[in-house]
C-alpha cells in the first residue's frame, strides 16, 4: 500500500486514483457512510428505522448517503411489491467485509473516551 507510487493506479467504477487510501476514503469516508454501515452490522433494516438510528441526519443526507452506499456496492437496496411500500437495506458482501475496519474504530472511539475521562 503506497501512496507515493503514481506508477500503480487503482481503478473503481471508472474513476482512477493514485493511491489505495483515498479510493478507500471515497467509498467510506465521512461520518454518515460509516455510521450507516455500523447499524447495519446486525441485519437488515427499514428505512425509517436506519434513519432513526441516526438522529442528526438530515433527510437529504440520509438519501445521498444511501444511494453513495448502494452505489458503490456496500449496502443493497430490497423493495417489496406491497402496500404500504416496504424498503430495506442490508449490507451486501463488500459491506461485510468493511464490518471489522469499522467496528475496530467503534472501539477505538470507546477506548479513546474511556482513557480521557479517567482524568
Amino acid at each position: 500500500m503506497d501512496c507515493q507510487s503514481v506508477s500503480k493506479k487503482y481503478i473503481f467504477q471508472g474513476e482512477e486514483y493514485l493511491c489505495s487510501l483515498e479510493l478507500a476514503m471515497n467509498i467510506i469516508g465521512g461520518k454518515w457512510k460509516t455510521m450507516a454501515v455500523f447499524h447495519l452490522k446486525d441485519g437488515p433494516l427499514r428505512s425509517g428505522e436506519l434513519q432513526r438510528a441516526l438522529p442528526q441526519i438530515s433527510n437529504k443526507m440520509f438519501t445521498q448517503t444511501l444511494r453513495e452506499l448502494e452505489k458503490t456496492g456496500l449496502i443493497e437496496r430490497i423493495v417489496y411489491a406491497v402496500v404500504p411500500p416496504k424498503v430495506e437495506y442490508k449490507l451486501s458482501q463488500t459491506g461485510e467485509s468493511i464490518l471489522p475496519i469499522v467496528l475496530a474504530l467503534a472501539q477505538w472511539g470507546i477506548d479513546i473516551s474511556e482513557k480521557y475521562n479517567k482524568r
